[in-house]
């Protein structure tokens, strides 16, 4: 009974503190214990690869993602490799001129197909990268052949080059397309048909991105280094769709995941939001959005 009634006093006191303090985003673990950020950098650092699966237009997932990148930077003495979605393999040339000094900001900005909140979400990033003489992957596939599956499916990338395929996974890939997250995709539309054709493809739209990605993570993993990669959660949710590719190429990896989630009600992780990653960063819905 005594062990009973600490238990009620002890919850009683963390939901009297959700009620009163006003948190920025609390870490749950992926059976909804809470954890600190020490504990989940810790475990970080041991791995091979972490996603961090951001929601992108979200500040605190963006500054979390520089603050963990920065404090893994510090625990490997610098041994960090960094990547992203938000950069497409066709860019990587003018990645590395800008990091290495040999164009301008300037440049760099105007020529690299950057994202719409480039320059208060990731830009950070790319910067202490520059700083610290980090290499920065872009992993993803060029959205114009992500586009060619979308349409004709995989066949669609018979006709490009052996140049265009440089800058995408080893064909033929593999696909599953009954991973939950793949057929979840089935009843979201957004292509031109409906139901019809088109939309029987946007898995596999996202399977070639998600294969890129993985292809590109793998070739630019170093004995000792941890690969931290950001990209949407839905890329890494469910330790499917990249990690599911990775995998694939190296069984024995060690990979941590992250989620950011938002949520009104903080104070406990929703059911709907457990087993989605190693850690799920919990973020007030009423944060604002940078865009």
């Amino acid at each position: 009974m005594k062990k009973v009634a600490i238990c009620l006093i002890v919850c009683l006191i963390s939901a009297m503190s959700f009620s009163q303090d006003k948190p920025a985003y609390i870490i749950y673990d992926k059976n909804g214990e809470v954890v600190s950020y020490t504990d989940m950098l810790n475990s970080l650092a041991a791995g091979d690869v972490v996603f961090f699966g951001e929601l992108h237009d979200n500040p605190i997932a963006h500054w979390l993602e520089f603050e963990v990148t920065n404090d893994l930077y510090t625990r490997k003495n610098g041994n960090i490799t960094l990547g992203a979605e938000m950069f497409e393999a066709d860019n990587q040339l003018l990645l590395d001129e800008y990091l290495t000094g040999l164009i301008s900001q300037k440049r760099f900005e105007d020529e690299v197909k950057l994202w719409n909140n480039y320059k208060t979400d990731y830009k950070p990033l790319v910067e202490f990268a520059k700083e610290k003489g980090l290499k920065f992957v872009a992993t993803n596939i060029p959205r114009r052949y992500a586009s060619a599956v979308a349409m004709g499916g995989f066949e669609a990338l018979d006709s490009f080059s052996s140049e265009a395929k440089s800058y995408m996974a080893s064909l033929p890939i593999q696909f599953d397309a009954e991973l939950p997250g793949y057929k979840a995709m089935l009843g979201m539309g957004g292509m031109p048909g409906g139901k019809g054709h088109a939309s029987q493809n946007l898995p596999k739209a996202q399977a070639i991105k998600d294969a890129t990605m993985a292809h590109f993570i793998h070739a630019n993993l170093k004995s000792g280094n941890i690969f931290i990669h950001y990209n949407g959660s839905y890329h890494s949710n469910g330790w499917e769709g990249i990690v599911w590719y990775l995998l694939k190429s190296n069984p024995e990896l060690k990979i941590h995941t992250i989620s950011a989630v938002t949520q009104a009600d903080m104070s406990k992780l929703q059911d709907e939001n457990k087993g989605i990653a190693d850690f799920i960063v919990v973020i007030p819905e009423s944060m604002t959005r940078t865009y």
